[in-house]
C-alpha cells in the first residue's frame, strides 16, 4: 500500500532553526518541537533563525523541488531601519548588487513597495524602540532565494532589516495563522 504524502504550513517563530536536526547543538528550538511530524517530513526551503513567518513542510520530495524552483514567488514583509523612500524601492525592483559565496551578484528584478505596519504580534526578542529612530515596512516579492537575500537587498540600499516575516509562497498565505501554529493541508501546489 502506498502511503499518502502529507503537507503542512507553519508560522515559524523568531529564534527557531528551520530544521529537524541541530547541526551546531545550539540551544534553539527545532521544527520537531512544534508538532509530531511524520517520518520523512522536510522543510521546503528555510527561514534563518532571526526570520519569521510562513514555512512549508512536506513528505513529498517532488513537491519540495517544485516549490523551491524559481516558478514560485515568495513575499516578505520587512521592517527596515529608517524611512525608506521610493528611490530605494525602485532600486529593489530593478535589482541590487549583493555578496553571495564570496562573489558579487545582482539580484533579479523583484516586486517591492512601502506598506503600512502589518501589526504582527510582538516577537519574543524586542527589536528596538522609537528612541533609536523611525522604522518603515516594505513588501518584497522574489522568485530566487539566495542565502539571506532579502536582508542583503535592504542593506544594499541603505536600510538594514530589523524584522523579516515571510507571508506568502506562491498562492499559500500565512494569513492569521498564530506564531508556532502548525496546520496540515491537502496540497501545497
Amino acid at each position: 500500500m502506498i502511503e499518502k504524502h502529507r503537507h503542512f504550513i507553519i508560522h515559524k517563530p523568531w529564534g527557531m532553526i528551520s530544521q529537524f536536526v541541530n547541526p551546531a547543538k545550539r540551544k534553539k528550538k527545532l521544527l520537531g518541537d512544534l508538532y509530531d511530524f511524520p517520518t520523512g517530513t522536510m522543510a521546503i526551503g528555510r527561514l534563518d533563525v532571526p526570520s519569521e513567518g510562513l514555512l512549508l513542510l512536506t513528505t513529498d520530495g517532488k513537491v519540495s523541488a517544485e516549490i523551491r524552483s524559481n516558478k514560485y514567488e515568495k513575499e516578505y514583509y520587512v521592517q527596515v531601519d529608517g524611512l525608506i523612500t521610493h528611490k530605494e524601492i525602485e532600486q529593489l525592483k530593478t535589482g541590487v548588487e549583493i555578496g553571495f559565496n564570496g562573489k558579487k551578484y545582482t539580484t533579479k528584478p523583484s516586486k517591492a513597495c512601502i506598506i503600512y505596519d502589518p501589526k504582527f504580534p510582538l516577537r519574543s526578542q524586542k527589536i528596538r524602540d522609537e528612541r533609536h529612530g523611525p522604522t518603515s515596512w516594505i513588501s518584497i516579492c522574489i522568485t530566487e532565494g539566495k542565502f539571506r537575500q532579502v536582508r542583503k537587498m535592504t542593506a544594499a540600499v541603505g536600510y538594514p532589516t530589523l524584522r523579516l516575516i515571510r507571508v506568502r509562497v506562491g498562492k499559500i498565505k500565512l494569513g492569521k495563522l498564530e506564531v508556532s501554529a502548525v496546520k496540515e493541508v491537502d496540497s501545497l501546489l
